[in-house]
């Protein structure tokens, strides 16, 4: 891969031991590594360490007399192709979301024109705290910054969650362009938000859901090294980075555009949107008058999406959701088997709190083989276990590459 010149930000945490394994493999592969340390990251470990491992000086300071006679923060700035924060804190993230430059590191990624990866890393409950993913979402609105991660697994304290600072040689394979993580080399499809059923040219039938479950779960397969395809209805929800987005507007655009994202290729299809079921019969032409007291509506049923991908021959990995409001776990399972898919999604949508228009949820998910309840929490750690959880299953199917 062509060398680049990688400004390597450390912030305060028990993972930045790990940061010298990247710079020394960011050297290996022919990098250009400059460091630049926050206090905190010097509390865990030293600035000579990476000296040593990239051969140049460590900046630490803004306000260092020396480096910053020639303006050195603008240097460094310019000098980067890409700055990667590795690892990144939740109170550094919190600092780069909101715009701050209180010390030299959040300067340089005001200052610089460079991409800026960030890496998170810190306790789970930290992560999945609310104000934390506030800053979270305003991270992944700017189209500067990219999240690498966190992932899933055992934590310094003791925990185990989301959290942890993604693996060197992950961190080093995003860097060279190269597609990292469960999903790697897999290219998936997702369905979000909901449909609009016209009636006529202002009025239209449709549904409460906001699209942040399907969001979430798009942005963390891309995370998760997939090439995203998301099928959105009208929602108000930003594009996660890196995921294309097609949008449409009723349940017959929904499964056009479906079937034709399938067939470029499709190794895992999640089916969060929530479709109409019927549509009117007709729409009318103009706006209906409010002339009579009472009105009628003649239905007629809409495709079915999730049925009919799951039914064709050369059929994807199939995760279908299930949004009920009584006996969950008997309407999951009947669509489970009814509509033949590997996997199916169940939550309570009449729980306060949680479902639609919200950020939290909490859902069971089954398959053939068992089953396994996740939150209540927000949709952005759900969607982190679940992508988690549908990479295992759709391995265990289709095998380390290739389509089912």
């Amino acid at each position: 891969m062509a060398a680049k010149r990688i400004l390597l930000g450390v912030t305060g945490g028990i993972a930045a031991y790990k940061s010298a394994e990247l710079v020394r493999l960011l050297k290996k592969s022919g990098h250009e590594v400059r460091v630049v340390m926050t206090r905190g990251a010097e509390a865990f470990v030293t600035p000579l360490t990476f000296q040593a491992l990239s051969g140049e000086p460590v900046r630490t300071s803004l306000l260092d007399p020396e480096a910053e006679s020639g303006m050195g923060h603008i240097e460094l700035a310019k000098w980067a192709d890409q700055v990667v924060i590795a690892p990144a804190s939740a109170d550094f993230m919190a600092r780069l979301a909101q715009g701050m430059a209180d010390d030299l590191l959040t300067t340089l990624c005001c200052a610089t024109e460079a991409p800026i990866a960030v890496a998170p890393a810190m306790n789970q409950a930290m992560w999945s705290n609310g104000r934390t993913q506030r800053n979270v979402d305003l991270l992944k609105a700017d189209p500067q910054v990219s999240l690498w991660g966190p992932d899933q697994g055992a934590q310094a304290c003791g925990d185990l969650g989301p959290g942890r600072m993604l693996e060197p040689a992950a961190l080093h394979d995003l860097i060279a362009g190269k597609a990292s993580g469960p999903l790697a080399g897999r290219r998936v499809v997702i369905t979000a938000g909901p449909t609009r059923e016209p009636i006529d040219p202002v009025r239209y039938i449709s549904n409460h859901s906001s699209g942040k479950m399907g969001y979430a779960l798009a942005a963390a397969a891309r995370a998760a090294g997939a090439e995203v395809v998301l099928v959105s209805g009208p929602v108000s929800i930003d594009a996660p980075v890196g995921v294309e987005v097609r949008g449409v507007m009723t349940a017959q655009d929904m499964l056009e555009e479906t079937e034709r994202a399938v067939n470029e290729g499709c190794d895992l299809f999640v089916a969060t949107a929530a479709v109409a079921d019927y549509r009117p019969d007709t729409c009318a032409g103009d706006k209906i008058k409010k002339s009579n007291k009472s009105m009628s509506l003649s239905l007629v049923r809409n495709p079915d999406t999730l049925a009919t991908i799951a039914a064709r021959d050369d059929a994807p990995f199939t995760v279908g959701f299930a949004a009920e409001t009584r006996d969950i776990e008997h309407y999951a399972l009947d669509k489970l088997t009814r509509k033949k898919l590997n996997m199916i999604v169940a939550n309570d949508v009449s729980a306060p709190g949680l479902g639609f228009n919200s950020d939290n949820n909490a859902v069971t998910v089954f398959w053939p083989e068992g089953h396994e309840s996740i939150g209540p929490g927000s949709k952005t750690v759900l969607a982190q276990r679940l992508i988690a959880l549908i990479a295992d299953q759709l391995t265990e199917k289709a095998g380390p590459s290739g389509a089912c």
